[in-house]
């Protein structure tokens, strides 16, 4: 059987610092993305994909601020699942025309996901992931008017909505059947759309976010991959990032990453979610977590780049 891995795109996936994030900048930087994918694919892994959706979102919410006095703006529920399907079709196209210049005659499809979360997380009770553009004063005033819930930052104020912990990927099974017939599949984008299960109702969507990471790592569970290959903005996992003993890791086992997770190394906006998707797969009996810079991907899976986490 194939090797399989889940690549969970981040960081600079689409849109690369500096740029404004047109469609045509987006585009170009997905064809340079898929690249790496194309060669774990020639050489024999099943992919899943999965990815962020930050500035995308962020540009649909803004939309809908800008034209609510034209047309109904949408729940953020409605606004991630536009991002997954903007974002699965530009996958999709540069993937299936990739694959297809290298004589590989493939299947790719986006899965719109659902994410099943607990209705009673404390999470909805305390609210703490921004989201979307920063507003200034007047605009965050009338925002709160409106019922959200805001925070004040360097940059101005932003939405701050729940941030629930993933507890399984609801279309786990078709992407199991899909991947089982060779077809590479794009799925759980954003973190996934969070649900809740209501008596004598069924799914019912909830206005909040599913961090990208600990989502990937459910959909690496569900679909039992061997490896989970998240793609950021780093190089690798540091120790005391950001300061004069800033320490690479580079290989290191279960145990003494949870040591240094338990430590307060690893912030939770930036690496931490990271770090607690490795942990939590590598529990789960799977064979390694590599965190590495997108423009790696081959490399790191390779194990010639990135942090490498493994059971022992």
């Amino acid at each position: 059987m194939n090797k399989r891995v889940v690549v969970a795109l981040g960081g600079n996936a689409l849109i690369k610092p500096g740029q404004k994030g047109t469609i045509y900048e987006q585009f170009a930087n997905t064809r340079e993305t898929v690249v790496s994918i194309v060669r774990m694919i020639k050489e024999g892994w099943d992919v899943v994909l999965t990815h962020g959706n930050g500035p995308q979102v962020g540009a649909i919410l803004l939309q809908n601020e800008a034209g609510r006095r034209l047309v109904p703006p949408m729940p953020l529920g409605i606004c991630v699942a536009e991002s997954q399907g903007l974002i699965g079709y530009m996958i999709q196209q540069c993937l299936s025309n990739a694959l297809k210049k290298e004589d590989i005659y493939r299947d790719v499809v986006t899965v719109v996901t659902q994410v099943l979360v607990d209705e009673n997380d404390p999470a909805f009770d305390n609210p703490s992931k921004p989201i979307g553009p920063y507003y200034s004063d007047s605009q965050a005033f009338k925002l709160l008017k409106d019922g959200y819930q805001m925070i004040k930052q360097k940059r101005g104020w932003r939405i701050v909505v729940p941030s629930p912990d993933p507890k399984s990927v609801v279309e786990a099974g078709v992407i199991r059947r899909l991947i089982e017939n060779d077809v590479v599949v794009i799925a759980a984008g954003g973190g996934g759309l969070p649900v809740v299960q209501r008596e004598g109702w069924g799914l019912d969507g909830r206005e909040a976010v599913v961090d990208k990471d600990l989502a990937a790592e459910r959909l690496a569970e569900a679909v039992d991959a061997d490896t989970l290959l998240i793609l950021t903005d780093v190089p690798c996992v540091y120790l005391y990032y950001g300061t004069k003993d800033q320490t690479a890791l580079r290989k290191v086992g279960l145990k003494e990453l949870e040591g240094y997770y338990e430590e307060g190394h690893f912030p939770p906006g930036s690496m931490g979610p990271k770090i607690l998707a490795a942990l939590r797969f590598l529990k789960a009996g799977r064979e390694r977590v590599v965190i590495a810079d997108i423009d790696h991907g081959w490399d790191a899976l390779m194990g010639e780049t990135g942090t490498i986490v493994t059971k022992d």
